[in-house]
């Protein structure tokens, strides 16, 4: 009897992960279905694949420059990630590095300002891009997401792990700072620094609301706008909206299963 109600209840939990992995993976799958439909077959809710792929990409080309597209997309996340690497987890060494009296207090001014809106400070961030003539720009994109805070929070709690006889010895051995910083902290915290990149990458590809209000110019647009704009039309071609989807949902896609071993050694605290 028990070995009936433990095959039972066994049978149940596999069915309830099955019917989560079915939630979970039939939209992508009906987005890959779409990709190669017409726009009439999608709105009836047709989830079998037809034979419009090579149309509806030729149709999204003919609409859109997606070369620029793609390469504003790309040079935005792949720069704004070294950026945001470079500097926050330059911070987060620091505020875990360096003791003083007022550490705790800045760093709690940080985390404070999480709790603000993007909202909030849209208008005067606007105004500021403005006053610097820095509108429709890739700089305007840039400047306000090189500092995260929530990287440098991060980096200083992963940081704490680090160990810092390793520091002590770099320093016995005449090393500065900054070649600690290079030469030992960043191969020992490369789990963290994975993680980091497939979080920052993510969020900068798929910016969507300061790119829409400081890019202005067709020539600037980036990929997650082109979505928008497409499926927004008054009259939508949801072929072409789908072949678009997948192509700005594949570079997070690569990035995250290129790193997807360490950015969970990261996400635990693993040391090397």
């Amino acid at each position: 009897m028990t070995r009936i109600f433990a095959q039972l209840r066994l049978g149940l939990v596999y069915g309830a992960l099955s019917l989560a992995a079915f939630v979970s993976i039939f939209p992508f799958f009906w987005m890959l279905v779409g990709t190669t439909n017409t726009a009439n077959d999608i709105i009836k809710g047709k989830v079998t694949f037809g034979s419009a792929l090579f149309d509806n990409i030729a149709n999204l080309f003919a609409q859109v420059d997606m070369l620029q597209v793609f390469w504003n997309s790309a040079f935005l996340a792949i720069v704004g990630t070294i950026l945001t690497l470079a500097i926050s987890s330059l911070a987060g060494y620091a505020f875990e590095m360096f003791p003083s009296k007022t550490r705790e207090r800045v760093f709690a001014v940080l985390l404070l300002t999480l709790s603000i809106p993007f909202a909030a400070i849209m208008v005067p961030l606007f105004v500021m891009m403005a006053k610097l003539t820095l509108i429709n720009t890739f700089t305007a994109i840039l400047l306000p997401s090189i500092a995260s805070v929530f990287i440098i929070f991060y980096f200083r709690q992963a940081t704490k792990a680090f160990p810092h006889e390793l520091r002590d010895a770099a320093k016995i051995d005449g090393l500065k700072e900054w070649q600690i910083f290079l030469y030992i902290y960043l191969p020992v915290m490369r789990s963290t620094y994975a993680a980091a990149i497939i979080i920052v990458f993510m969020a900068n590809w798929n910016n969507y609301l300061w790119p829409l209000i400081v890019l202005q110019t067709n020539d600037n647009k980036t990929l997650t706008l082109v979505v928008s704009s497409l499926a927004s039309s008054y009259y939508p071609d949801y072929g072409v909206v789908m072949v678009a989807t997948v192509l700005a949902t594949l570079p997070t896609i690569i990035v995250f299963f290129l790193l997807q071993r360490r950015f969970v050694e990261g996400l635990t605290g693993s040391v090397k």
